[in-house]
């Protein structure tokens, strides 16, 4: 007898390292969420804007720094047929600044708000709350430089956080100066390092040389423990720029919005300017839960994400922006264009165990379940769900099973208050049956009047 041929094993194909399904429950988390800042963003006068996932490679490339780690290693590339460059948009402020500049938005009144959200995309190790495919939620004010736009972005992103389960967050600050002031800084900023060249890791050494601002907001440990003893940057603000950030923090004062000044937080982004700030919150570090749900959520494959081995002393950030009034000479030369906004990590904040549940507009209780008996019954039901609807009177159904039987046992599984019921007569009539489940107590009603009918009820 021949010997029987291996069969070959059949290779699933999956999604990429990094990047997840989003379904059901986890969805509506995302859209509640979405829904409940763009809401608190609208009533503080800011206006939607949608940019394009793709972006020619310069948008960021300019603005975020050519030897930064993002343009570096991070962005996923793509080459359009005629060779030009392109890239999945790795952050929103860049694009935004982008669109107002060429959609002419300088010769609207000052300034223009603006809100955006949506996925982005950076190719960088997974781990907690960090994906290659991550969503954020971004305020940004352009065309005006007044310290009280600073402050109001600070609010609206610390209240946003609020609003959704986040409360008594550490709001870190800082100011980094302007463009003048700045020289000085990174000049002494230089010399100290430099005298500690040894201790430095190696992609600090690197950036000792191009941007030693960086090396402030490096992640090795031998570098973190250099930052203590480095020059802080208020010592070298220029008089503007010291009364820009003394008003910010007034007003952030008034309205007892609790900061704590952080004289190495940097932004490790080259457009930033004066104002720069992070939220964060600890509490979420202690209170984290270890239950199947979440580390479904978060550890969907270990070969994915990669937990933080002490999280103890790695409080989660949930927020981050600044000013950078200079970045829009990258595409508009004749001027610059002053501008502020801050961005929420959208992943982390849903996956954290202090979220609250948003619950989406569109989502709604269901307070009816339609039951249709037979084909005469189906053809007629989608008349009646219609009227349902209109009515804005959330229901469920089952219109791809037949049996009376098994559809009264989901209405009864589902705690739904009402069934109405379509059968081969009730059709024929253009009537309803409408019964209520916990009386078991039942009318027959026109198709006309159920709405009429279940508002009543209801």
């Amino acid at each position: 007898m021949p010997k029987d041929k291996k069969t070959k094993k059949t290779e699933i194909i999956s999604r990429q390292k990094g990047m997840r399904d989003i379904v059901g429950n986890d969805f509506y988390a995302y859209q509640g969420f979405f829904e409940k800042a763009a809401e608190i963003a609208m009533y503080y006068g800011f206006k939607p804007i949608h940019t394009p996932a793709v972006e020619q490679r310069e948008v960021f490339a300019s603005g975020i720094g050519s030897d930064s780690d993002i343009v570096k290693k991070e962005m996923y590339s793509l080459k359009s047929r005629r060779g030009a460059n392109f890239v999945l948009r790795p952050e929103g402020t860049a694009a935004v600044m982008r669109a107002y500049v060429e959609n002419g938005m300088h010769t609207e009144p000052q300034p223009v708000m603006l809100y955006y959200y949506g996925p982005f995309w950076r190719h960088e190790r997974p781990q907690r709350g960090r994906f290659r495919e991550f969503f954020q939620f971004g305020l940004e004010s352009l065309g005006s430089s007044q310290s009280v736009l600073d402050a109001l972005v600070i609010q609206i992103v610390n209240l946003i956080l609020e609003e959704v389960g986040f409360k008594n967050n550490t709001i870190l600050i800082n100011s980094i100066g302007c463009k003048d002031c700045k020289q000085n800084y990174l000049k002494a900023l230089t010399t100290y390092y430099k005298k500690n060249i040894s201790s430095l890791c190696s992609d600090c050494k690197e950036r000792l040389k191009r941007n030693p601002l960086r090396l402030l907001d490096c992640k090795n440990e031998n570098c973190q423990g250099l930052k203590t003893g480095a020059p802080e940057t208020v010592a070298y603000l220029c008089e503007a720029c010291k009364t820009h950030f003394k008003e910010v923090l007034e007003y952030l004062d008034a309205q007892k919005t609790t900061y704590k000044i952080d004289n190495t937080l940097v932004r490790g982004i080259d457009y930033y300017t004066r104002t720069v700030f992070e939220i964060i919150n600890e509490k979420e570090i202690t209170e984290k839960k270890e239950d199947d749900s979440e580390k479904n959520e978060i550890l969907q494959d270990k070969k994915d994400v990669v937990e933080t081995k002490n999280p103890a002393k790695n409080p989660l950030s949930l927020a981050a922006g600044g000013r950078y009034d200079y970045l829009a000479k990258n595409f508009y030369s004749k001027r610059d264009i002053p501008a502020v906004g801050g961005a929420i990590g959208v992943d982390r904040v849903v996956s954290s165990p202090l979220f609250k549940n948003v619950a989406p507009r569109i989502i709604k209780k269901p307070k009816v379940y339609f039951i249709q008996i037979g084909f005469e019954a189906k053809i007629k039901s989608f008349a009646a769900i219609e009227i349902l609807r209109k009515a804005r009177i959330p229901i469920v159904h089952s219109l791809s099973k037949d049996k009376l039987s098994v559809q009264i046992a989901i209405a009864e599984k589902s705690k739904i208050p009402f069934v109405v019921i379509l059968g081969q007569k009730e059709a024929l009539d253009g009537t309803v049956i409408v019964r209520s489940m916990s009386s078991r107590s039942q009318d027959s009603v026109k198709l006309e009047r159920l709405a009429e009918y279940m508002k009543k009820k209801l």
